[in-house]
């Protein structure tokens, strides 16, 4: 089960450099205005659109299989993610890859293919789920810090900053719940190091996303 975990995370760090690399579908045209977003932080938000929306979609998925409140209390926190990524979207005037809110269904194709994955993984059992969730949140703090250090919004970077802390907190919970059912995670993709600073230190306190 680690091995195809494994796979996940590796897939998706791919999948963002894939989608929100230089070579991609957004051209600089000149030197940017510096009212106006670069290249990279046109499909790095774009991205994380989907990818917030992504993680809502697998915990509303496995909650209803499983039926553990951890589910349905992080799905809710992916939706305010997501929502907010989507008002700075539309803040900037930039076009939302979100034009279908249905579960299970998105615009990129390696977020499509790695959503079905993923909820394969998790619907095999409860504490399956729970890796699933831990690893979703331990790969999305890798591609939002990805994107931080190519954003120069100061904006931007808060919402980023703000999904990092949220993301630390429900790594948090989806280990804990591991810890107590008698399955330790072990880190995925992060160095195990930060993973166990994170997961032994307090919950925090969020800003507004």
């Amino acid at each position: 089960m680690l091995g195809s975990l494994r796979f996940i995370a590796v897939a998706l760090v791919l999948a963002l450099a894939i989608g929100c690399g230089s070579d991609g579908a957004v051209e600089d045209e000149g030197l940017p205005r510096a009212d106006s977003p670069t290249a990279d932080e046109i499909a790095d938000l774009q991205f994380m659109r989907e990818e917030e929306k992504l993680a809502r979609d697998v915990y509303l998925v496995l909650n209803d299989e499983w039926g553990v409140q951890v589910f349905a209390n992080i799905a809710s926190s992916e939706q305010t993610h997501t929502d907010a990524v989507a008002q700075t979207i539309e803040r900037l005037e930039l076009e939302d890859p979100v034009v279908d809110d249905t579960i299970g269904v998105f615009v990129n194709l390696q977020l499509d293919a790695l959503y079905d994955q993923m909820v394969t993984e998790g619907l095999q059992s409860s504490v399956d789920a729970l890796h699933v969730g831990a690893t979703i949140e331990e790969v999305d703090m890798i591609d939002i810090q990805a994107a931080v250090e190519r954003a120069d919004d100061p904006e931007i970077i808060a919402l980023y900053e703000s999904l990092l802390c949220g993301s630390r907190n429900h790594l948090r919970a989806f280990t804990s719940k591991l810890e107590n059912a008698g399955h330790p995670y072990v880190a995925q993709f992060l160095d195990p190091t930060e993973v166990e600073a994170i997961i032994s230190s307090p919950r925090e306190t969020c800003g507004t996303p």
